[in-house]
This record gives structure tokens, sequence and C-alpha cells, in this order.
């Protein structure tokens, strides 16, 4: 049986919505550089501030950044849902890390990251 391993995110800046995100989610950060993946990333040209490809680990599965070169042009067909004791609260952080609303329900609300997609905050139960 399939385990879910990591939730792709697809972006144009990858390094900036891997810090929102890592930021978003408790227990989450960054995927550290070693020594041999920056000298890999050198030898293409780029840094970890260019790199177009950027793991966010934690507790649960991994979050993985990748730019595409087209931009978001409609609804999420997958997103991720969050929970929050005070979701109120969690709404307000969360747009000072630089999500907006979108739209506000009974029990969720409904919010997109830096880039646009959505993503959901709901009650905690």
């Amino acid at each position: 049986m399939a385990t879910l391993r990591e939730i792709v995110i697809d972006c144009r800046d990858a390094p900036a919505l891997a810090r929102f995100w890592a930021a978003a989610l408790d227990g989450y950060e960054v995927r550290a550089y070693d020594d041999a993946e920056v000298a890999r990333l050198a030898g293409l040209g780029l840094t970890p501030e260019t790199d177009p490809t950027v793991a966010v680990d934690g507790p649960g599965p991994t979050l993985f950044l990748q730019q595409v070169p087209e931009a978001k042009t409609v609804k999420n067909r997958v997103h991720v849902d969050l929970s929050a004791s005070d979701r109120s609260a969690e709404v307000v952080r969360l747009v000072d890390l630089g999500a907006r609303v979108v739209a506000q329900q009974d029990g969720w609300t409904v919010l997109g990251d830096p880039e646009g997609n959505e993503f959901c905050v709901a009650d905690e139960h």
C-alpha cells in the first residue's frame, strides 16, 4: 500500500514560498542544504536562494515547492487544510506572513498563499 510522502506545490519562487510555508506550519522548516547539495546547485549556476525545487520538512508529509514557468490561472484542484484552536488569530498570523483571505465560511476560512494557492484554516475540533 502506498504512503503519502510529499505534497508538491507549483510556484514562481520556490525559496520564498518555502519560507512562507515553513513559517505557517508548526514544526516545519526549510530543508537544510548540505555541502554536496550546495556544490550540485553551484554546478548548475544556482544557489539555495535560486533553487527551483525546495523541500519543507516537518512532522507530517514534506511540502515540496517546484518552480514552473506558467502562472496559476484557476482554482487549485488540491489544497491543504489546516486547523487551529483560534482560527481568527491564526488567520491574522498567516495574513501577516503574506497570505490573503479569499472567503470566510462557517467553520473555516479560505486563504491564498503569497502566490495565490488556496488553502483553508478550519476550527479545531
